[in-house]
């Protein structure tokens, strides 16, 4: 079984970005992503699982290094600054490599 390293990206962040925010993580060249609904409390205060235009959403992204590297510069120019967000990553070994 062929065994390979990549990156998993993981935002966190306003479910009221989610389009803008997926067309930037595709623009970067990310091949795909997984979305889930998040629930927590921040620096920005608790999100309850109340679910609407206040609900939190947690994008994840398997890809290079290199294309990690331009997602998070990107999206932390566009959204930083306006919108509830941690984004982090860490190397992740894939069973599937062709896929990514």
């Amino acid at each position: 079984m062929q065994n390979e390293s990549v990156v998993l990206l993981t935002i966190v962040t306003e479910s009221s970005i989610e389009t803008k925010l997926i067309e930037t993580i595709k623009a970067q060249g990310a091949q795909g992503y997984t979305i889930t609904d998040a629930r927590g409390e921040g620096s920005r205060g608790l999100r309850s699982g109340s679910w609407g235009e206040e609900s939190n959403i947690r994008v994840e992204v398997l890809c290079s290094a290199a294309i990690a590297e331009k997602i998070e510069s990107t999206v932390q120019a566009k959204f930083y600054k306006h919108f509830a967000m941690v984004m982090y990553n860490h190397p992740v070994n894939v069973l599937r490599p062709d896929k990514f």
